[in-house]
This record gives structure tokens, sequence and C-alpha cells, in this order.
């Protein structure tokens, strides 16, 4: 299924009209099409919203959208409308690249992506079109200009958050322990895992890792769980969605097993907990770097106040629809910023201003509070909160956490 959105669509025509009357014909924003001075801000938009992850990849589209309604109505960027196209991709790469082949005709000045796959896939082609790209995947590679120079990750990557929650598990375990990591089969899945041996060798952490890919579709994952039993693991770190971690933790209550599930960002949600059950999931760890509504942070407001217009709230919403809002929220900065030094809205232009930018303030959402960016670095942030689930619902165990 591919559903496209256009947003404000008769504001930014009525903006085209108002800019040819003023100026006798419409603005040239150059080869990348930013067009006018009153032209609609064309952004494509990758989203999984009936694949592999969409369960996750709903909510996050959802929050973008949200971010660029609430916008429009203030007015824009700079006074200019937004013009989203948003298009299901269902997980599956080539479908993502004929997504991206239509909107570079289409003439948008930006790309929101989703997946590691498509957004690795892709990296080579955005740096030759020179056209700024955000997802959802923190895969390490993509903040490293030098392979990936378009590419911007707003969030700790999964290495980040990997490293994070091994030292969180040498913490509670005393010093050793065995660490099971049962992953999504797939790049997102992978991501992480070097990076987390890695790390255990650089600092001398006196923990075992051995990964298990998790198979696609199952109902139960007592096997794997015992594969992880026979290892003698009682952690389980999770790189995966939140409906097979949910099913995880139902196993290990099931099965009477001493094990605590980790989860990293993509299953640290409420979709876990409902899913798993309040008893199943009690007591698990979850490393999210966006804070979800429970931890009631600042940068909640505008999101609360825009959904309470909407007759919803971001519980019910959750945390995964405040990451795609503050995603979209750190691009607009960026074309704002593009915007202010005059000139085409070019793909160049906002990759120089999101590069140079001052740190964008999330009021706490997002990792350590702020966004920053840099020339020979695109990684906005490296710290993320630990939440441990008590009573259903988040509870913070500790904030701003780095590797």
């Amino acid at each position: 299924m591919k559903a496209t959105t256009r947003i404000s669509a008769l504001a930014a025509a009525a903006a085209v009209a108002l800019a040819l009357s003023a100026c006798g014909g419409g603005g040239s924003g150059g080869s990348s099409g930013g067009g006018g001075s009153a032209a609609p801000i064309k952004i494509g938009i990758i989203a999984d919203l009936t694949g592999a992850t969409g369960d996750v990849g709903k909510p996050y589209n959802e929050g973008m959208l949200g971010y660029i309604d609430w916008v429009n109505a203030k007015g824009g960027i700079s006074g200019r409308k937004i013009e989203a196209m948003s298009n299901d991709y269902a997980y599956k790469v080539p479908t993502a690249e004929e997504l991206y082949k239509k909107y570079v005709s289409e003439k948008a000045v930006v790309i929101q992506g989703w997946g590691t796959g498509d957004s690795e896939a892709l990296r080579t082609k955005v740096a030759a079109d020179k056209l700024p790209f955000m997802s959802a995947s923190y895969a390490e590679v993509l903040t490293d200009v030098a392979q990936s120079p378009y590419n911007f990750v707003v969030a700790p990557t999964y290495s980040d958050q990997m490293r994070v929650a091994l030292n969180w598990i040498a913490k509670d375990a005393g010093g050793k322990a065995e660490v099971a990591v049962f992953h999504n089969d797939s790049p997102f899945g992978t991501a992480p895992l070097a990076d987390g041996q890695k790390w255990i060798t650089e600092k001398g952490l006196q923990l075992g890792f051995k990964p298990y890919p998790m198979p696609k579709g199952t109902t139960s994952f007592t096997g794997l769980l015992q594969q992880a039993q026979s290892q003698g693991a009682k952690y389980i770190v999770i790189q995966n969605v939140s409906s097979p971690a949910a099913q995880v933790a139902k196993d290990i209550k099931a099965n009477g097993l001493d094990m605590k599930i980790v989860c990293l960002n993509w299953c640290s949600d409420e979709l876990f907990i409902k899913t798993a059950g309040a008893e199943n999931a009690e007591g698990h760890i979850l490393i999210q770097p966006f804070a979800p509504a429970s931890a009631a942070k600042p940068g909640h407001k505008d999101i609360e106040d825009y959904l309470k217009a909407k007759g919803t709230t971001l519980t019910e919403k959750g945390v995964h629809y405040a990451q795609g809002w503050y995603t979209m929220a750190v691009m607009a900065k960026g074309i704002e910023k593009a915007l202010a030094a005059g000139g085409d809205l070019t793909g160049e232009a906002i990759r120089k201003a999101l590069e140079t930018m001052d740190a964008v303030d999330t009021g706490g959402v997002v990792g350590t509070g702020t966004v920053k960016f840099a020339a020979d670095s695109h990684r906005g942030s490296t710290g993320t909160g630990i939440y441990q689930v008590k009573g259903g619902t988040f509870a913070e165990v500790a904030a701003n956490q780095v590797p």
C-alpha cells in the first residue's frame, strides 16, 4: 500500500500564487528545487507503515507529519509552508530506492528515511545528489562524514546504545556476566554487534557476548532462550522492535527463567509493555534516547498541546511519536538557518546550516537535551536515558547516560 500525504496544499498553492503576482514569475531554487521566496519546501518521507517494523514506524511517521502540520499552522519555516511527500515502502529496500528517485524528480530539498538497510543503500546516492538525509536508523556508519557526507543522525547510534547497555549490565551484575544479544536478522539488527564486542575488549569488561538472530514470524522464542540459558546468560539485550521483544518477555515469564531484558531504542516503548503485559514486562530495562511522556520533560509541551487539540495525548501515541516529531524539528532548524543565510534553498546550503547551527534545544526529550552536529561529525547526540518497567510504565533509572 502507498499513501501520499500532502500537507497544507491549499496554503502552499496560495503562497506560490502570491509569489507569482508579486514577482511576475516563479522563483528558481537551483537544481534541488528549493523554489522562490514563498514556494513550499518539499520534503520526501520514506515510511514503514505496513512492513516488518510498521508497529513502530507508524507512530514515528505520525510524529513527523504532526510536527509539519504544527509548524505549518504557525506560518511554516520563515514564512514558507512544508509540503510533505510521505509514502509507505513496507520495509523493502527496492521500494525505498524507487521513492527516493520520485522525490528527487519532484524537487525535494531533504529526505527523511527510515530503516538501516535502505539508509545505507541510499547514502551514496544522497551524497551524489547533495540531499541532506535523516532517518530512524542510528547505524554508526551514517555519522561518518567521510562515508556518509549528507546523512545526519539525531540520536545516539545503535553502537552507543549498546555501549551504554553493556556498561549498565557490568555495573548491575557486579562485574562478571554473560550477555545474549537477540537481534533482528537484518542490517538494523546487526549494526551494533561488532562495536559491542569491541567495547567489551577495549574497556576490559568481564562480559560474555553472544549474538542470536531472531527468526521472523515466530510465535515463541523459548528455543532461543534455551540456547541463551546454555550460554549462562542472565541478560538479554534486544536489538529489535516491540512485538518480538514482548514475546521474549512472555516466554521468560512462562518458563520461569531468571533473565533480564535490556531493550535498545526500538523495543523500549509503550507497545512493548502493552503487548507483553505489565506483569511480564515488569523489571525489564529500556535504553531509550527519547524521553517518554511519563518523564514529563519541558520539550513535551508543544507535542502535548498539539495532540490535545486533536483529542489525544502523547501517552496514547507513544514515545516514537516524539521521536518522529523531534527528528523533523531538527531538520527544520537546519532549513530555517539555510533560509536565513539567503540564496537558493539547496541541499548544499542545508547541509552547511546543519553543520554550523547552534545546538537544538529539545527540552530534555532527546539524548542529553540538545542535538548538535559539526562539519567533521554528523553524530547529533551520544546521551540516552535508562528506564525500568515499573507498574506498567517507564521509571527513569538514569538520565543522560553516555558511553
